[in-house]
């Protein structure tokens, strides 16, 4: 299941990179449950759906540096660049942390802590 998992999300990341989040979103469950560490939690594909509408409202730039896989499990480490709404890019260094059920991105543990000024 690994290399499968592995390929739907990086599937998955091409649509978003395209500024396709229904795309993306076909490849998530309909109860799918995202919880952003020390932030906010979001409930549902429709949730989802909103979130992408206002965060990236230009494509993010997501690069994966490692990708590991075990059971239902799949871990992404990366950066991922996002413009904010002063026009302004932001840079942040992520860990995902996604569970599968049946072939579609259940649950999501991210991460992300913001770069500021590291060379």
């Amino acid at each position: 299941m690994s290399e499968k998992h592995k390929a739907i999300l990086m599937k998955g990341n091409a649509e978003i990179a395209a500024g396709n989040h229904e795309g993306f979103l076909k490849f998530c469950a309909d109860d799918t449950l995202w919880t952003f560490v020390g932030d906010k939690t979001l409930q549902g594909k429709e949730a989802v759906r909103q979130w992408m509408k206002t965060s990236y409202t230009e494509p993010p730039r997501v690069s994966v540096d490692n990708l590991i896989a075990e059971g239902d499990f799949l871990t992404a480490i990366g950066e991922v660049i996002t413009k904010g709404e002063d026009g302004n890019e932001a840079r942040s260094a992520y860990c995902d942390v996604w569970r599968f059920r049946e072939d579609k991105l259940v649950e999501l543990k991210a991460f992300v802590i913001e770069i500021k000024n590291q060379r």
